[in-house]
């Protein structure tokens, strides 16, 4: 007979995986859908719970509802889209202007003063340096858990998201932080979209489980080549980015 407490876990665990599993991706929305402000609240709820290093939570979210807002930071990166393009990078870039379509947009904030909350020494030396370097990764990877929540939580409520990360270069500070009245000591991290598809969403490849797992050692199988990375760059990464896994070789 299996254990009560067993049987309870599989069955929490079966239903959290149901939500990872349908959180996809979006680039479309459906615009004539109005979030509910609990629905703002519950999925930034489940941000705030989100683990962190030293827990000093070094995130703040900015919950943007004006379409003219809207506009504008989509407008910037349909302007980042057309550099990319002169620079000739061949990014597969999506179509930026389903940014303003987004019923829900909340802009991911943080202050890399928290960097101070990990392991630095705060002398200005070479050693210091590379703590403050693995301190900012350490900060960068407590958003990220952050907006990961805040995602899932979406995803439990029906919503198909959009992350939005292009946004490290120094033009896109200046450009978006005033347009937010972000202070100058905070730093624009990621933006996330969310709400109803325009049009049904479709589950991206992902990669066997085999593929990302080793134990006790790196399995060599899985080590792959420069030459190897940029083959696929070349020929794969459009498919993975925007086909139905089912249609990916």
């Amino acid at each position: 007979m299996s254990d009560p407490a067993t049987f309870d876990q599989r069955q929490r665990y079966t239903a959290l995986m149901d939500v990872v599993r349908n959180r996809m991706t979006t680039r479309q929305f459906d615009e004539n859908y109005v979030v509910p402000r609990e629905h703002y609240e519950l999925i930034l709820e489940a941000a705030r719970h989100a683990p962190s290093g030293a827990n000093a939570q070094p995130w703040h979210y900015i919950v943007i509802t004006k379409p003219e807002l809207k506009k504008a930071i989509a407008d910037y990166f349909v302007e980042e889209q057309h550099v990319r393009a002169k620079l000739k990078m061949k990014f597969p870039t999506p179509n930026y202007h389903g940014l303003e379509t987004a019923p829900g947009l909340i802009v991911v904030a943080s202050d890399f003063r928290w960097t101070r909350a990990f392991p630095v020494l705060m002398d200005g030396s070479e050693l210091d340096r590379k703590y403050h370097e693995n301190a900012e990764r350490i900060l960068l990877q407590s958003v990220a858990a952050s907006t990961m929540s805040a995602h899932l939580a979406a995803a439990a409520l029906g919503y198909n998201s959009w992350w939005v990360t292009a946004i490290g270069q120094e033009h896109a500070q200046n450009t978006l932080k005033p347009l937010l009245g972000v202070p100058a000591d905070l730093a624009i991290i990621d933006i996330f979209c969310f709400g109803p598809a325009a049009k049904p969403p479709y589950k991206r490849w992902k990669k066997e489980l085999a593929q990302i797992v080793s134990w006790d050692r790196f399995d060599m199988n899985n080590y792959l080549t420069l030459a190897q990375i940029d083959e696929w760059v070349r020929e794969k990464r459009s498919q993975a980015m925007y086909r139905d896994e089912s249609k990916v070789d």
